[in-house]
């Protein structure tokens, strides 16, 4: 028996709707096959950005085919050819999963526009589920055996829980573990553990550009650099080149932060907990330099807006332009470090960080600097890897 549909699109989600495009566009009835699959793409799209009245044979064969502005349908049936297959395509996609498949793409006969339409079947398979109370009820008897066995298994459960809660603590209390680092870091990190107050850690926020929303204020628009969506192949996948209608790259400076300083955050969490020490966490576009010169301090990237307000005395080691520089080499030390890439990927393949800790204003503070050349490089000093 033929699995039946109902359209229901008005209760369909964008989400659910591209999920079941995506997963036709890549079965075997489309994925070896560009053009049929462009052409279902295309024509999914456009409805999904509210495109549909305007899809004909014509536009088609000009956006799907590369027909020239002089194609006839009349005199070249390529479309309707190809509707007539995708058509073909889609029947045996659902002929195989179908009874699996929540939704249904149907291209209606004499149209372009696709329906997406919700599987009955699912919903015959829910009502199943609801039985008929006469058939389903169980016995009043069999009703409080139930009941009355899973307040025992209850209460043996919360026995036990509160047995093994006990023996946690007492094991806890005997360890008695310590509150000190040990004595290969304490040395360093003495400044910032108690009795010091808790460090200010302060992450970067580096100027980026990031694609416009339609969240975003005109203002914030208006200094936007409007890139092809065709130059930028590598976002095809990615629900950015579907939701949005033109890829508008505009300047952030304090909603994006660096990844690799980030990960490495969890490092610095788990050391000074193991002290009982708290942390202040600041973004580096929102912190002043007054803030940082009054307490212990930890810069984790290079380039933030106050950077060389801290570099009054570098030493022999000078992190600029986007390379470290050292002015006084010594026995195996280059002169000048500077990351790698592989020369076919363009990977990079090899980064470094400068680590300096320098006295801060107050004389027991300090200013503890992590600025990897990249984000992968501060992420490698401050985990070790």
């Amino acid at each position: 028996m033929p699995v039946q549909y109902t359209p229901v699109t008005d209760v369909l989600s964008l989400f659910e709707k591209r999920e079941e495009l995506r997963r036709v566009l890549q079965s075997k009835h489309f994925a070896n096959a560009p053009k049929k699959r462009r052409f279902l793409e295309f024509i999914a799209e456009q409805t999904l950005l509210g495109n549909g009245d305007k899809l004909n044979e014509y536009l088609i064969g000009l956006e799907v085919y590369g027909r020239g502005t002089d194609f006839n349908p009349q005199d070249d049936p390529i479309v309707r050819v190809q509707a007539h297959e995708i058509r073909r395509g889609l029947k045996a996609y659902y002929k195989e999963y179908g009874t699996i498949s929540p939704l249904r793409i149907e291209l209606p006969l004499g149209h372009y526009v696709p329906v997406f339409s919700k599987s009955q079947s699912v919903e015959e398979t829910t009502a199943l589920a609801q039985v008929s109370p006469s058939f389903a009820m169980p016995s009043l008897n069999l009703l409080r055996a139930l009941i009355l066995g899973l307040a025992a298994a209850c209460a043996i459960l919360i026995f036990l829980l509160l047995h093994q809660r006990s023996l946690t603590e007492q094991a806890l209390r005997a360890q008695q573990p310590s509150r000190r680092l040990p004595q290969e870091l304490e040395w360093f990190w003495k400044p910032f553990i108690p009795p010091a107050g808790p460090p200010l850690i302060v992450v970067p926020n580096h100027p980026l550009l990031r694609a416009a929303h339609d969240g975003d204020s005109q203002q914030t628009i208006a200094r936007g650099v409007d890139i092809a969506k065709d130059k930028l192949p590598e976002f095809r996948d990615t629900i950015h080149f579907r939701e949005l209608k033109r890829f508008l790259f505009v300047p952030s400076t304090t909603d994006f932060t660096a990844v690799g300083e980030t990960v490495g955050l969890q490092n610095f969490f788990e050391l000074f907990s193991s002290v009982g020490q708290k942390c202040l966490l600041r973004q580096s576009r929102l912190v002043t330099f007054e803030e940082i010169k009054a307490a212990n301090a930890i810069l984790l990237g290079g380039n933030q807006s106050w950077s060389g307000r801290v570099f009054l005395n570098p030493g022999g080691f000078l992190f600029r332009a986007g390379v470290i520089l050292n002015k006084d080499p010594g026995p195996g030390e280059a002169a000048l470090y500077r990351p790698e890439f592989d020369p076919v990927t363009n990977q990079l393949r090899l980064d470094y960080a400068l680590v300096l800790m320098l006295p801060n204003e107050l004389k027991e503070n300090r200013i503890l600097l992590v600025y990897g050349i990249y984000t992968q490089g501060s992420q490698a000093a401050i985990t070790g890897t």
